[in-house]
């Protein structure tokens, strides 16, 4: 079973171990300050102490709940977008929790294991400004889950296509 590598994470700090779980498993990602995603483990820079992660692009990734671990300490993510990920189910989504203070924009779609549970989950993140959601199958109950995260989150423009 797969698990995060805490002596990584003490070794080179959240940011960094948290870039590479990324980009091992397909996602993008833009430090702070940068225009540009990056999207080739090879070349996330050696000496990178200084570094923040800002932005997560997760889209066709292979990334899983027991990952999002690593997100723990990366203090700048303000965007994320999980797009037709077929791994991340309900529990990825609960662990999104931990960079709530920083989390301004999260996109989920087309991710087929994400259920009514699952998204309602999204109420914790109250600093979230913009929402987007769309095409998932497993959502039984779209309008009471739209209530339910309007209610909770009533300074975030939600969207559901």
């Amino acid at each position: 079973m797969f698990s995060i590598d805490k002596d990584r994470i003490n070794k080179v700090g959240p940011d960094q171990a948290c870039a590479e779980w990324l980009l091992r498993n397909g996602a993008f990602i833009k430090w702070c300050g940068s225009k540009k995603y990056l999207k080739d483990y090879n070349l996330i820079p050696q000496e990178m102490s200084h570094l923040q992660l800002q932005s997560v692009d997760a889209t066709d990734s292979a990334i899983h709940h027991v990952g999002f671990l690593y997100f723990s300490g990366c203090k700048h993510i303000e965007q994320i977008k999980l797009i037709q990920c077929p791994y991340v189910e309900n529990e990825a989504l609960s662990l999104l929790s931990c960079i709530k203070d920083s989390l301004k924009d999260i996109e989920v779609m087309k991710c087929k294991r994400i259920t009514d549970e699952g998204l309602l989950h999204l109420k914790n993140l109250i600093y979230l400004e913009n929402l987007k959601l769309g095409d998932m199958p497993s959502i039984k109950n779209k309008s009471n889950v739209l209530t339910e995260l309007s209610a909770a989150l009533p300074n975030c423009k939600i969207t559901y296509n």
